[in-house]
């Protein structure tokens, strides 16, 4: 399947820019957390729901440095987003009960990222067979919810730790 031209691609890519700052950046100057599906705010890290997640859940660990690759963020900084990382992993796990996880990070245009000056994490929980049709001759996502209502459901999970 070819994202680079996918429609809910080129959805994204357009509207990745908020005026003359990153679309993460502006996230964070922002206070209404929910409206930018922010779910935690760190001391140098936070974490966001994708707005065009592959599946349910799909989050993004991000530093508050505007930065193009791990190799420039603060050690505080890169210590705090493994622990988040690990933290994202356990709060999808419980919530969604995925039967696996793809971690990584796209680091330059060429290697994938939509949004190459900010470096960012992705957790994105996966399922046996999430992969179908629709996404594979369609170039479609199918999401079983919308992402407001995955915001909620790792939100009160966040905010609720048993």
């Amino acid at each position: 399947m070819d994202m680079i031209w996918s429609p809910w691609r080129m959805n994204y890519i357009n509207n990745k820019q908020e005026g003359d700052h990153c679309v993460f950046c502006h996230a964070l100057e922002q206070k209404d957390d929910p409206d930018y599906l922010i779910l935690y705010r760190g001391e140098h890290v936070f974490i966001m729901l994708n707005r065009y997640p592959y599946t349910s859940g799909h989050l993004m660990v991000i530093p508050y440095e505007h930065c193009p690759s791990h190799e420039d963020l603060s050690p505080a900084a890169r210590t705090e987003m493994m622990d988040l990382i690990t933290r994202s992993t356990s709060l999808i796990r419980k919530v969604y009960k995925p039967h696996a996880f793809n971690l990584g990070a796209n680091i330059g245009e060429d290697g994938g990222a939509g949004i190459s000056q900010h470096f960012h994490f992705h957790v994105v929980p996966r399922w046996r067979g999430d992969s179908n049709f629709m996404s594979v001759t369609a170039n479609t996502r199918v999401l079983p919810e919308e992402v407001e209502t995955s915001y909620r459901r790792l939100k009160e999970a966040w905010d609720n730790p048993d």
